[in-house]
């Protein structure tokens, strides 16, 4: 795929219609990645669950991710992109909205867990101000029956104005 231009990509919720697409994306970036039923079941609760998509003006979906509410907490729990769409934004336009959306929610606080080795992502969430909390020994089980540790991210100042300058500018 050819770099993406922001005016190219476009941001919306996840249909029903997307999941064999998400599924799919998943199963390119994620070593253990969601069924098609937990997706759906996670379309199913809205009031505890947004799962958005990113396309091109062509209409393929090239990255995926979802917040779940826990408490008064926003837990990012997947975020995903097309290999060949990495690094062009689309991760970062994903956070983004995620943190909105936490916003408009009234949550407190976010966390994620992140790979130690995923580098880029670690950035990706640095840039809007999650912090290393801690580690997850074995937390990623892989099904060819390795582990990888986890690095459990924290943001804490939802309401700090640096950070909702973060969200509401435009990837």
């Amino acid at each position: 795929m050819a770099p993406l231009d922001a005016s190219e990509i476009g941001l919306r919720p996840m249909l029903d219609s997307d999941v064999a697409t998400v599924r799919a994306l998943n199963v390119l970036v994620q070593p253990s990645p969601w069924s098609e039923g937990f997706l759906r079941d996670q379309l199913e609760r809205l009031e505890t669950n947004t799962n958005l998509v990113v396309e091109t003006d062509t209409g393929t979906v090239v990255g995926h991710g979802s917040l779940a509410v826990v408490a008064d907490e926003g837990h990012i729990t997947s975020v995903a992109v097309v290999p060949t769409c990495q690094r062009q934004g689309v991760g970062a336009r994903l956070v983004a909205a995620l943190c909105r959306d936490a916003r408009a929610r009234g949550l407190t606080a976010m966390t994620l867990e992140v790979r130690t080795s995923n580098e880029a992502a670690i950035l990706l969430y640095r840039r809007f101000g999650f912090a290393p909390a801690g580690i997850r020994p074995a937390y990623y089980c892989d099904p060819n029956g390795t582990t990888t540790d986890a690095l459990v991210m924290w943001l804490h100042d939802v309401d700090d104005p640096v950070f909702l300058g973060l969200i509401g500018a435009e990837f």
